[in-house]
Formats: structure tokens, sequence, C-alpha cells
């Protein structure tokens, strides 16, 4: 007896500055993939939710703390963030119009609708490296969840993020004591040294387990004083 698998239904597909993205739905799930590579889907968020409140544990008490959250995928973090009323600003850095569009009045809008509709909430429309060199503001906390993971990024130039140069623009946007958290679907003891090397503080890894093989992670480090 053979076995039918549904194929996934293309919802969209784009090309923009940084390659091809599509928008899928499989069965309930909706996916997004880039250069052919599979980001994320809207199957858990665990994982994303964790990303968010380690980033706000690590904070401690201080008021309103500003988040700045790099990629807006499906919406977990954003949704997530926007539900606890102990952030102040959140600050949604998107490098794909298509994936801001596919929220606003797309079929992602489902998660993310509320979340949006949150005076708290702004998205910007840039690369997270780009922003992250050049903007002024500063945060509180920044949860990056832009790649698979500092070894396995989606383009090649995000890779400069996850280098000392990359980690010193982070922390330059940091105000003293915030947090960098960083999602990577497998552990990177060379990214977690390269925190330490650069001189975050406190850098420590929190898994998330998946159902197979190895967790998806958290690599956190605060920004000293």
């Amino acid at each position: 007896m053979s076995t039918t698998y549904d194929s996934p239904e293309v919802l969209d597909r784009r090309e923009g500055p940084y390659g091809e993205v599509v928008l899928r739905r499989h069965g309930e799930l909706l996916q997004i993939i880039a250069n052919g590579c599979f980001l994320m889907d809207t199957s858990d968020g665990r994982s994303e939710r964790l990303l968010v409140d380690a980033a706000l544990e690590a904070v401690g008490d201080r008021p309103a703390p500003h988040v700045l959250i790099g990629g807006l995928g499906v919406g977990f973090s954003l949704a997530h963030a926007a539900a606890n009323s102990r952030w102040g600003r959140i600050t949604v850095v998107e490098r794909e119009s298509a994936v801001i569009d596919w929220h606003r009045g797309g079929p992602l809008g489902g998660l993310s609708r509320e979340a949006l509709a949150d005076p708290r909430t702004e998205v910007v429309h840039d690369d997270l490296v780009d922003y992250v060199n050049e903007t002024s503001a500063t945060f509180d906390a920044l949860c990056l969840d832009i790649d698979n993971g500092p070894g396995w990024t989606v383009t090649d130039g995000n890779d400069g993020l996850y280098s000392p140069a990359g980690l010193a623009s982070c922390a330059r946007v940091l105000r003293p004591g915030g947090v960098l958290a960083v999602w990577s679907a497998q552990p990177s003891p060379d990214f977690e040294e390269t925190l330490g090397n650069v001189g975050f503080q406190q850098v420590r890894t929190e898994e998330i387990p998946v159902a197979r093989g190895v967790p998806d992670v958290v690599h956190l480090g605060i920004r000293p004083e």
C-alpha cells in the first residue's frame, strides 16, 4: 500500500534584493522558504517564545524595557512580546517586504494582527545588519532570529552579524546591562566563546528540546554596566 503525502501549496513567491522568498501552506501550517532554505513555520513557536522570555528575564526589573526583534518571521516573537505588558517599546526589523505584506493583510495576519496594532509596536523595513551598524537608537534587549543559527545563515551577508565586529555593533546599540539573545537551530560553542571574547558577560545557552535531533537553543549575553 502506497502512502500519499500532500504537496505544499505556494501562496506567494517573490524575488527580492536578497533572493527568492516563498510563503507556502502545507496542511494547516504556513511555511517561509528563503532561497530554497526552510526558515520556519507555524507549527510550534516554543523557541521563539523562549527567545523573548529569556531576554526579559535577563534585563531584570528595569521599567518598560525597549526590545528590538530581529526578523518578523511568522510572528511568534512579536506576538509573544506584545502579549506581555512588561515590555515597553517593541521594534521589529524585517528586511523582506514580502514578509511584512504577508502579516499586514496577508495569510500570516492571524498570528500578528493584534501585536501589529499595539501602540508599542514599530516595524522597520531594513536589513538587520545595516540597522545595527547605522541606527542611533538604543535598546534594553536584542532578540535576533534572522537565520538558522550563527553557522547556518540565510545569506552570506548575515555572517558578519555573528563576527566580533558584528557583535560589537550589537553591543553598541544595547544600553548598559542590556541583553543580546540569539536563536539557533543547534548549539554553537564557537559562537558562545566569541560572545565572551568580545566582552559580553553571563554568557549562557538555553536549550529547547525538539522531537528529533539536536535541540534548538537561545544564546544569551549581557552588555557590561
